[in-house]
């Protein structure tokens, strides 16, 4: 009887992980608190954690110091160091006043609780994979519904509780229907992605822009009157309105409606505040659209 031929086995190759993870900095994740699955980078030769809008992690609690910590870079290890902070700054339960961080130490500051991850540490890539997967629009690759809604109900409180400025954008792409029905729904995914790429590359970093459904999108601006968050918005639609959209041998004309509202001490729900931005969105539209209104 003929012995039948084996089958090979085929040996595929597999990229370690490891290998990638070294390459990374070292890290602080928010594993308890606001924020939660955030990670923090610390690459500079110095970070600075407190409750100040100007702090590179910010903690908006009435327990953290304005500039509570700061974290020292010096090339070979990651020092924590107290700036005599009223609440204390802690370590794995323990109030330190300057501390040599090391791979899997808890940081506790205020109600929040941070795991100081290494770059050598496998677990510092999958925290930045969680953290992008739970707040990134897969399409678009700016920030998703759900981190928008959390950022503006912070955003509110810290408005409200500091008398800051605080504004709202909402727009939406006109007739988005039918570039999918003239085009096709390949068409309509490269303008969404195109589109948030490129008013990303135009607002300042602490602006947050996020798809809020469908061709519509939300820009947080922090500290912006309403004023100047009008002329944010018409930089805006004059910049898509300029803006070439090709896709494959077809060039697609792309305008947007605008809506802008500025926070007011009656408005304390997120949920009211984006009604009065998408109400200004509306009459936007029924002016016959690639209009701002606010």
């Amino acid at each position: 009887m003929a012995e039948r031929p084996r089958n090979k086995t085929v040996v595929t190759a597999v990229s370690r992980i490891s290998d990638k993870a070294v390459r990374k900095p070292a890290c602080l994740v928010v594993i308890y608190g606001p924020d939660l699955a955030r990670k923090y980078d610390l690459e500079r030769a110095s970070v600075v954690i407190g409750r100040s809008s100007k702090s590179d992690v910010h903690i908006d609690q009435e327990s953290v110091s304005r500039n509570h910590a700061k974290i020292i870079n010096t090339g070979q290890a990651n020092i924590l160091r107290d700036l005599g902070s009223t609440n204390g700054t802690y370590v794995n339960d323990e109030l330190v006043d300057e501390y040599v961080l090391q791979d899997g130490d808890l940081v506790k500051i205020g109600r929040t609780i941070f795991k100081y991850l290494g770059g050598n540490n496998i677990e510092n890539a999958y925290h930045e994979e969680i953290y992008r997967l739970t707040t990134i629009d897969g399409l678009t690759q700016v920030y998703n519904k759900r981190y928008f809604l959390e950022v503006l109900g912070r955003e509110m409180s810290r408005a409200h509780r500091y008398r800051r400025d605080l504004s709202l954008i909402l727009f939406d792409i006109d007739h988005f229907k039918k570039i999918n029905d003239t085009h096709g729904h390949l068409a309509g995914d490269y303008v969404l992605k195109r589109l948030a790429q490129v008013i990303k590359a135009k607002i300042r970093r602490e602006d947050i822009i996020s798809r809020y459904g469908g061709e519509e999108f939300a820009i947080v601006l922090p500290e912006i009157s309403g004023e100047n968050a009008m002329v944010t918005a018409e930089k805006i639609r004059k910049i898509v309105e300029r803006t070439s959209f090709k896709f494959e041998d077809s060039k697609i004309s792309v305008t947007v409606s605008i809506g802008v509202r500025s926070l007011t001490s009656g408005a304390r729900d997120p949920m009211e505040f984006i009604r009065q931005a998408d109400e200004n969105l509306y009459e936007a539209k029924t002016r016959g659209r690639n209009q701002v209104c606010g």
